[in-house]
C-alpha cells in the first residue's frame, strides 16, 4: 500500500474492517515522509499492523532500486520513531518462529522460551530448549506473510532483461472480467522454482510480467477469497492462511495493493475448514 496517498489506499480495503484513526494515519503521513527522505527510498509502502497486547507494530516497507529483491523494513509502535527491523531471517530462526503460539506481547525484547520433547540417538526422552526474541519473530512472521499472502495484479511489475523487478509503467489497471479471477494475481515475493507451465499456458505467457507464481495454484484450493465491490469499483482479495491480509485491485486503474491487520497467528486449522 503506498504511504503517499494512505488516507486514499487504506478507504479502498474499509470494507475488510481495516481502519486507521484520523490520528494515526496523520502521524503516519508526517513520519513517513520524513522516514522516505532520510532513507532515500525510490517508494516506501505501509505493510499493515501486527497486533500485540502491549503495543501494536506499526510495519512499513521501503525500496530503492529493486521492488521485489530489495526490501528494507521498519516497524513502531507509536507511528512516529521508526527503527530498522535488521534481524537476519534464517531456516533455524524460521523453524523456531513457526513453533511459537499465541499473539505478540508488544515488546521487541521480550523472550519466548520454547521446550518440546525429542528422542536422541540412544532412543531416550529428552528436552529440547530453544529462544527467540520477539523482534526476531516479527521478522520471521513479516517474511512468511509476504512469502505466502503478498499479492500484486499480473502485469503491475515487469522484470527486465538484468533480472531489476520495476513498476511496469504501461499497467493500466484491469477490467471488472479480469480483475474478479484468481488467475489475475501473482504472489509479490522472489520464486524459489517456477513451475514449468503447459503448452496451452505458454501461449499467454509473457517473459516480462509473468515471472511470479499465480495465486491460483496455491494449495489448498479455496484458500483465496476475491471478491468485487460494484459501488466502489473495487476487487479484494482475502488470504484465508493468513486472516486479516487483504489485497485490493481498483478496476479500470492503475491502483492495487495489499495490507495485513492481524495478530500475526497462521490459520493451521485451513485445511479442514474447507
Amino acid at each position: 500500500m503506498d504511504s503517499e496517498n494512505l488516507h486514499l489506499e487504506i478507504s479502498y480495503v474499509g470494507s475488510s474492517g481495516i481502519v486507521l484513526s484520523t490520528e494515526q494515519k496523520t502521524a503516519l503521513q508526517v513520519s513517513l515522509a520524513s522516514v522516505k527522505q532520510k532513507n532515500n527510498f525510490r517508494k516506501l509502502y505501509f505493510w499493515g499492523k501486527i497486533l500485540g497486547f502491549k503495543d501494536d507494530y506499526y510495519i512499513v516497507q521501503g525500496v530503492t532500486d529493486d521492488f521485489l529483491k530489495e526490501r528494507k523494513t521498519l516497524y513502531s509502535v507509536n507511528c512516529m520513531d521508526w527503527s530498522n527491523l535488521t534481524v537476519e531471517v534464517t531456516e533455524k530462526l524460521m523453524e523456531i518462529a513457526s513453533r511459537v503460539r499465541g499473539r505478540f506481547r508488544g515488546d521487541p525484547a521480550h523472550d519466548y522460551e520454547l521446550v518440546e520433547m525429542i528422542t536422541n540417538a540412544q532412543g531416550e526422552q529428552e528436552e529440547d530448549a530453544s529462544t527467540i526474541k520477539e523482534e526476531e519473530r516479527l521478522a520471521c512472521v513479516i517474511q512468511m506473510i509476504d512469502c505466502e499472502a503478498a499479492v500484486v495484479p499480473r502485469g503491475a511489475y515487469k522484470i527486465t532483461p538484468d533480472g531489476k523487478v520495476l513498476e511496469n509503467t504501461n499497467y493500466r489497471g484491469q477490467d471488472l472480467a479480469d480483475a474478479s479471477k484468481l488467475g489475475s494475481y501473482f504472489h509479490f515475493f522472489p520464486p524459489e522454482n517456477l513451475y514449468e507451465k503447459t503448452l496451452l499456458a505458454k501461449a499467454n505467457h509473457d517473459k516480462a510480467i509473468d515471472f511470479l507464481p499465480p495465486i491460483e495454484d496455491d494449495i489448498p484450493k479455496g484458500c483465496w477469497s476475491i471478491q468485487p465491490e460494484h459501488s466502489t469499483n473495487v476487487v479484494t482479495l482475502r488470504s484465508l492462511w493468513w486472516p486479516g491480509l487483504v489485497g485490493y485491485s481498483v478496476v479500470n486503474q492503475p491502483k492495487f495493493g495489499y495490507v495485513y491487520f492481524g495478530t500475526g497467528e497462521k490459520n493451521h486449522d485451513l485445511p479442514f475448514m474447507l
